[in-house]
């Protein structure tokens, strides 16, 4: 593999036109993989690779909160020692406006119903429904909290 993505007549292939080059020529299992692996962990690939996708343009900040605990933003702090309640991760929900946070210990094991039952529990009974919450995680865990 060396001698295929290091020789001067192939100036770092990538993974795709590797495995074509040597599929012709040697076979071994899990090839494929094996090659692609090999390629993302070439330095000179790494640094000089494109990115073939359009600027994303400028970042359109978020507005101030007009009241407190109207908006606020959720993140997870992951891969922590077990307690004795055997949680793992900490929920920050934070408000926006105020900075003010509380720390929720959690498991990973947790679905989105469990996290909408504590969010009741620990944060609406003592703020009310915000109108906003933001959140890095995706688009189906948002979903499956709102429900």
């Amino acid at each position: 593999m060396d001698e295929a993505h290091l020789s001067k007549l192939s100036i770092h292939p990538w993974s795709s036109k590797m495995y074509q080059d040597l599929k012709s020529h040697y076979w071994w299992t899990k090839r494929k993989k094996e090659i692609a692996v090999y390629v993302a962990r070439c330095d000179t690939c790494c640094r000089v690779r494109a990115i073939h996708m359009k600027p994303a343009g400028l970042l359109q900040p978020l507005s101030v909160p007009e009241w407190k605990w109207e908006e606020v933003s959720m993140d997870f702090i992951k891969g922590l020692p077990t307690t004795r309640k055997e949680n793992n991760s900490v929920w920050v929900i934070i408000d926006r406006l105020t900075k003010l946070a509380h720390f929720i210990p959690v498991k990973n094991s947790y679905r989105p119903p469990e996290y909408a039952d504590l969010y009741l529990a620990k944060i609406v009974k003592l703020h009310g429904i915000p109108k906003t919450i933001i959140l890095d995680r995706g688009p189906q865990f948002t979903a499956h909290f709102w429900e």
